[in-house]
């Protein structure tokens, strides 16, 4: 008794629980049922006339057979309609429909006046229909439904014409029988619900993981690109700026260039140019192979099973970008798809320049100590020796002619060497402040900054007094270390006045500040003579000058902290005038301020 009790209250938890199918899945199989019922109504209508035709003893159907299928052919194309029509409450639609499909079965085995096995079978779609499309309370009603009316039929036979035990027999069996397809119909739906349900959850989080995998690509600081059978198929925004192509979204709607060839193309042909002109990935694919052809053709070559790493350079024309080497990985899928990933070498020299900044930090910082006590020492007794000179001169008149002549001598040319000694331990105690830039800013403190009213600022305080002509129609924000950017213009403006005050009489320069996509482009321009072909190379070398009375550090320097805020400084030689360039990457400009 246990065990068939507790089957009974999993029964009765199950019908309070009253699941039943998603809206998407009910209207689909409620056509599908009233599209039956229409085809069964008209086809018992049609062999009521068959039979009698073929059979002339048979008496034409009585008035109420014909009324009753008529009536259900037009009120099942009435509900077919209303089911394709109206949206809403389907499932009162289908109850209205399964006990209309009730009453006039029985009329049906009413009027034939005998039981009708055959008729009676149709009872156990209805029954079947009913617990798969309603709810458990409605479908069990409609089958308590079905059972009264298919047992009063065979009592009242009974009644009319004489006590049967195998007409009884047959009725209990079919109420038996619309049971035992009720309960199964109902196990079924049940099942196709929980299965619904856990596609439409699994539906979901694969949604979700979706959404966050795009979102995670779309962050990423490294490109990245699926190539799928010589097709592009991803790329992130990373990939983009990397490879300096504008991402301009594809319209779904672009009409593909027309065949100019006289031979129609083939269907296949045409369907293969509309997927590739409907691809939003298409325009940056012909990009591509624009502006990178050797990273592409490189991209495609390699087979679909086999890996592979190189150093791709930019070429000049994109060369602009703050971005001029980058790591390509290539790394086969199980899909036989290609992961092709990007990765800025600039990043990886900006931390090589942080650990560089800090272990020369360090370094001076033991050492300067040690260097300055002795080179102050050395400075301050040359400046006591050239004023002991100055002493000197004021000798007697006492003194013959010939040992003032002598002594004349003897002091010029000490005090040219007191002079050159102060003069050198001056350059080197620049050359150790220099040094010590790089300790004091071992880490960049990057902060927002809005050059349109920093720029000004900034050369009040710097260069009041010099002609400095700003050009600044952007109004760009960038992330900088102050200090460092300061620094950086500081030099690179005092080369620019210092230079061009060689081949003009009065010096000035310029600052031009614009955007090229999502970086932020400074210029630094003057007048002065360019730099020599042979000395470009070694321009950012430590120690390098043309200049004798400098340090050799400033660039040095200057692109040092470039890199650490993972900036870019170069020296433009293809431009009209003297320029170096700091490019700085992911700027906010404004659209109209794009100069691509």
């Amino acid at each position: 008794m246990k065990p068939a009790s507790r089957t009974i209250n999993a029964v009765v938890r199950s019908l309070k629980q009253d699941n039943t199918l998603p809206a998407s899945q009910l209207r689909k199989l409620g056509l599908i049922y009233n599209s039956y019922r229409l085809v069964v109504s008209a086809f018992l209508l049609l062999m009521v006339y068959a039979n009698i035709k073929a059979d002339t003893n048979l008496l034409l159907p009585s008035l109420l057979q014909q009324t009753a299928l008529g009536f259900y052919v037009i009120l099942s194309l009435i509900l077919l309609s209303l089911f394709l029509v109206a949206t809403k409450q389907l499932q009162r639609q289908l109850v209205f429909g399964l006990g209309i499909d009730i009453i006039v079965l029985s009329l049906l085995l009413y009027t034939n006046g005998a039981p009708d096995l055959q008729l009676t079978m149709l009872y156990m779609v209805v029954v079947a229909a009913s617990f798969m499309l309603l709810r458990s309370s409605q479908a069990l009603i409609i089958t308590l439904l079905a059972i009264l009316f298919v047992i009063y039929q065979q009592f009242f036979h009974a009644i009319v014409n004489s006590m049967s035990l195998a007409n009884l027999g047959d009725a209990l069996l079919m109420s038996a029988s619309f049971l035992a397809v009720g309960f199964l119909s109902w196990s079924i739906s049940q099942r196709l619900v929980h299965v619904e349900r856990f596609i439409a959850r699994q539906a979901e989080e694969v949604e979700r993981l979706n959404t966050i995998n795009q979102e995670v690509i779309s962050q990423m600081l490294n490109g990245v690109m699926v190539i799928d059978q010589q097709h592009i198929v991803l790329a992130n925004h990373a990939t983009y700026q990397l490879l300096g192509i504008s991402e301009i979204p594809a319209s779904p709607f672009r009409k593909a260039p027309p065949n100019n060839d006289n031979t129609k193309s083939t269907l296949r042909q045409q369907q293969r140019n509309f997927k590739n002109h409907h691809n939003p990935l298409y325009a940056f694919q012909q990009a591509l192979a624009h502006q990178h052809r050797a990273l592409l053709n490189s991209c495609l070559s390699v087979p679909a099973n086999q890996s592979r790493n190189f150093i791709y350079e930019l070429p000049e024309a994109a060369s602009a970008s703050v971005t001029n080497k980058l790591r390509v990985q290539i790394i086969p899928l199980e899909d036989s798809s290609q992961l092709v990933l990007f990765e800025d070498l600039r990043r990886e020299q900006a931390n090589a320049q942080q650990l560089k900044l800090a272990s020369l930090g360090q370094l001076t910082a033991s050492i300067a100590h040690e260097i300055r006590n002795p080179l102050a020492a050395i400075s301050q007794a040359s400046q006591l020796l050239l004023e002991d000179i100055d002493d000197n001169r004021d000798v007697g008149e006492n003194t013959s002619s010939l040992i003032k002549n002598q002594a004349a001598i003897d002091t010029h040319g000490n005090n040219e060497l007191y002079k050159m000694i102060f003069a050198q331990t001056k350059r080197v105690n620049r050359i150790i402040e220099d040094v010590l830039k790089l300790s004091r800013q071992q880490r960049s403190n990057k902060q927002t900054i809005e050059l349109a009213t920093w720029m000004p600022q900034f050369l009040e305080n710097y260069f009041r007094g010099n002609d400095i002509f700003l050009r600044d129609d952007s109004h760009p924000v960038v992330q900088f270390d102050n200090h460092q950017l300061e620094q950086i213009l500081i030099n690179l403006i005092n080369n620019g006045l210092r230079y061009c005050g060689l081949v003009h009489p009065h010096a000035y320069a310029e600052v031009e500040i614009y955007c090229v996509q999502n970086d932020v482009i400074i210029d630094v321009l003057n007048e002065g003579d360019k730099v020599a072909e042979t000395d470009v190379e070694h321009l950012f070398d430590p120690f390098f000058t043309t200049d004798k009375a400098g340090t050799g550090l400033g660039l040095y320097l200057s692109q040092a902290f470039s890199e650490a805020n993972h900036a870019r400084l170069l020296y433009v030689a293809e431009h009209e005038k003297t320029c170096f360039r700091l490019i700085i990457p992911l700027g906010s400009c404004p659209e109209d301020a794009w100069d691509v």
